[in-house]
């Protein structure tokens, strides 16, 4: 993560994770479902696209994920190349879903 997003802090809406950078968002839609958090979609907003703030709210949501002690599920397939990326966090990863294998 890229240290100007560092001191950003992650908001929970109840479907979304957000952050806020230079008055823009970059976010997560979500499903929690127990112990497992379903991510279906990642986005930023234009303007700060390019800049890491999406990188930044994925890294923050795993985080988050991990400290709850709750399981991902990287539906949204940038997440899924962030972990292909970043092969440590295939750890908050739940076993059962069906592309672990491919993650």
């Amino acid at each position: 993560m890229k240290p100007e997003f560092e001191p950003i802090p992650l908001q929970d809406t109840g479907d979304r994770f957000e952050i806020e950078y230079n008055g823009n968002h970059a976010f997560i839609d979500y499903r929690q479902m127990g112990n497992q958090v379903a991510l279906n979609h990642t986005e930023a907003d234009l303007l700060i696209a390019g800049t890491g703030a999406a990188e930044a709210v994925v890294e923050k949501v795993l985080h988050f994920i991990e400290d709850h002690h709750k399981k991902a599920l990287p539906f949204c397939p940038y997440i899924q190349s962030f972990i292909r990326k970043n092969p440590e966090w295939k750890r908050v990863v739940d076993e059962r879903f069906h592309g672990y294998s491919q993650i």
